[in-house]
C-alpha cells in the first residue's frame, strides 16, 4: 500500500466539508491503515462514514511451474520441510495481497518470509522467474500468465470459485477448511456529512452498479458487485479493521 497517497487523500476527504461533494474510494487496504501507519493525519474510525461497498474480489493464489509444486497442501508441506525459507510476495505493506498472504501463512501455521514490492507488475515478475515462491495476486492479473503456462493457479481466497478461473478451487477446498478473504473497494465520505446526504448518495451508486453493462464490466475484471447500505458498510468497515489489527499484530507486522 502507498501510504503517502492513502494519507494525501485520506487528509483531503476527511477535512473536506460534509457536504457530499468530497468522496473516498478506497480499497481493502484503507482497513490496514489505522494498525500499520498511526502517524495518518486522520482517524480510520471516527474520521469517515461508509457510503456504500461498491466490489468484491478474490486473489489467487499462484507458483511458477518451476517450483515443483502443483496443490495448496504441496506448497505447505514445502514450506514446512523448509521453515524460513519459502517467501511470498505482496504488493506493498498493508496492501490486501499482504493481509491475504499474512492471513494464509497463519492459517496454514506457516514460518514463510514477506517479500514487499511497490506495486503488482514487480511481484508478479519475480514469481514468474521462481524469485518469489508464491503470492496471492488479483485475478485479472494472474490470468494472462495461468493460460499462457507461466503460472499454476493453486486456489482461489473466497468461498466461492472465481468466475473467471471456474477450474481452480477455494483455498478452503485444496486443503485449509474455513478459509476466506474477500477484497473489497468502497466508497467513503467525512464522518459529519449528514445522513439524508449519505443515504442519498449510496442509493445513487447503487443504482448505477445495478445496470447490466456495470455488472458485466466488473465482472470482466475480476469482481463481483457488492453494494451495501451505509449502516451496512460502516459495521463492516470496522470488523475489517479490527480484524487486519488482530491478523497484523499476530504476524508482528509494522509498517518500515
Amino acid at each position: 500500500m502507498d501510504d503517502d497517497r492513502v494519507a494525501v487523500a485520506g487528509g483531503i476527504v476527511a477535512s473536506a466539508p460534509p457536504d457530499g461533494h468530497t468522496l473516498m474510494v478506497t480499497s481493502s487496504a484503507f482497513a490496514a491503515s489505522a494498525e500499520l501507519f498511526p502517524k495518518l493525519p486522520y482517524d480510520s474510525l471516527k474520521d469517515f462514514c461508509g457510503v456504500t461497498q461498491i466490489v468484491s474480489n478474490a486473489l489467487v493464489l499462484v507458483v511458477a511451474p518451476t517450483l515443483g509444486v502443483k496443490s495448496v497442501k504441496e506448497l505447505i508441506a514445502l514450506a514446512q520441510q523448509k521453515p524460513g525459507q519459502i517467501n511470498f510476495a505482496s504488493s506493498g505493506i498493508g496492501s490486501s495481497t499482504h493481509y491475504a498472504g499474512e492471513l494464509f501463512k497463519l492459517a496454514a501455521k506457516l514460518n514463510v518470509v514477506h517479500v514487499p514490492y511497490r506495486g503488482t507488475p514487480e511481484a508478479l515478475t519475480d514469481t514468474i522467474t521462481g524469485r518469489i515462491h508464491y503470492y496471492l495476486a488479483s485475478v485479472i492479473v494472474a490470468i494472462p500468465p495461468i493460460r499462457e503456462g507461466r503460472l499454476l493457479g493453486l486456489a482461489v481466497t473466497t468461498v466461492q470459485r472465481a468466475p473467471l478461473l471456474p477450474d481452480v478451487p477455494t483455498v478452503a477446498e485444496a486443503g485449509l477448511p474455513g478459509f476466506d478473504y474477500d477484497g473489497w473497494i468502497g466508497m467513503l465520505a467525512p464522518s459529519a456529512t449528514p445522513r439524508p446526504i449519505i443515504d442519498r448518495l449510496s442509493r445513487k451508486v447503487a443504482r448505477i452498479l445495478d445496470l447490466p453493462e456495470i455488472r458485466e464490466r466488473i465482472a470482466s475484471l475480476g469482481g463481483r458487485v457488492n453494494s451495501s447500505t451505509p449502516r451496512d458498510f460502516d459495521k463492516f468497515i470496522r470488523s475489517e479493521i479490527e480484524t487486519r489489527i488482530e491478523v497484523f499484530r499476530a504476524s508482528g507486522i509494522k509498517a518500515e
